[in-house]
């Protein structure tokens, strides 16, 4: 597990039992751009097969901020999740939590991540990372393809 304490108390961890996923929940299916309306057991299921950073306040443990990155542990991770609770914004916590996963990732040997974002380039930029080349990079987004199934990836209309 990873732990990194700031100067003024703010603590990140890895450790999963310490996350509030309920909280967690909350902040991304009500008020986070990319998951309105995401269900608990999708996000459940989300960290469990990824790793989850939590960021706790000094003064009581309660969980303030959140980011996840899916990896394989050795050469690629996938940031995202990231997300500052609004009364904890303007303390630069999101900025010290991408840059300590960033390092964190490092120590396991991860030499490439990749995210996404609609609004926060200049604070990646400020942490090394650079736009992508547009030809470069493909997906294949079934979000919003209701007859595949969330839990097998099969097609729910075929025979």
């Amino acid at each position: 597990m990873f732990t990194l304490t700031r100067d003024d108390g703010y603590t990140i961890s890895t450790d999963p039992d310490r996350l509030d996923l309920d909280r967690v929940h909350h902040w991304l299916s009500t008020d986070a751009y990319w998951a309105i309306g995401r269900d608990q057991e999708t996000v459940t299921r989300a960290f469990a097969g990824s790793i989850g950073y939590g960021v706790y306040r000094p003064v009581d443990d309660r969980q303030v901020a959140v980011a996840r990155v899916i990896t394989d542990r050795t050469t690629f991770g996938y940031l995202c999740d990231v997300y500052v609770d609004r009364t904890e914004r303007g303390h630069g916590l999101g900025s010290w939590l991408a840059g300590a996963v960033r390092d964190h990732l490092a120590t396991l040997g991860v030499r490439r991540m990749l995210l996404a974002t609609l609004d926060a380039h200049g604070l990646y930029q400020k942490l090394g990372f650079t736009t992508v080349d547009g030809e470069r990079w493909m997906e294949l987004d079934r979000r919003h393809d209701s007859a595949v199934s969330p839990l097998t990836g099969k097609d729910q209309s075929a025979g």
